[in-house]
């Protein structure tokens, strides 16, 4: 299986690749997409390289499926805005290439990856690149997607076995119905 790991930002954008085989993961590609070259106050144009990048990596590497990082409400809420319009414009052109996508907070990442939720950027970079075997450190959006994309290999089979009992359905007696709740 092929697992394409993305950490949203509006600025950088980090993507990871790793291939899958049992307990085996194989490296494939890592970087960023970066919106720099557009003006700051272009979000339009910005969300655009995000979203042409994403589909542009897709294209390339041909991934199952993806793995995307939930964003929280940070301290400055004009950041989370545009943070959560980044991650939702990618969050869309993996949908529109017809991926199935998985999402984990950065907590659930850390703990995957380093065994501690409030483990620092550095630790995560290093376990990436000590459980991929790379020649060097990936930069910090980088190993983050690949972080994210080895996560999903590790809780794939368990949620594709709670999936098969029905445990994960959802609930609808809470739901609207029409717009209307009854």
């Amino acid at each position: 299986m092929r697992i394409l790991g993305i950490d949203p930002g509006l600025q950088t954008t980090g993507f990871g690749v790793i291939d899958v085989q049992g307990s085996q993961l194989t490296y494939v590609a890592s970087g960023v997409i970066q919106t720099t070259r557009e003006a700051t106050g272009d979000l339009p144009a910005r969300l655009k390289v995000l979203y042409d990048g994403v589909r542009e990596i897709h294209q390339r590497y041909q991934p199952e499926v993806a793995s995307v990082e939930i964003v929280f409400v940070n301290v400055n809420p004009q950041a989370t805005l545009l943070l959560g319009q980044a991650r939702g414009c990618c969050v869309t052109a993996l949908v529109s290439c017809d991926l199935p996508v998985a999402e984990y907070t950065a907590l659930q990442m850390k703990k995957a990856i380093t065994g501690q939720g409030r483990a620092a950027k550095y630790q995560v970079q290093e376990m990436v690149k000590r459980m991929l075997q790379l020649p060097v450190i990936p930069r910090q959006d980088a190993a983050d997607a690949l972080g994210l994309a080895i996560t999903h290999a590790h809780a794939s089979p368990s949620m594709s076995k709670l999936a098969a009992l029905h445990v994960l359905n959802r609930k609808t007696h809470g739901m609207y119905r029409g717009g209307r709740s009854h």
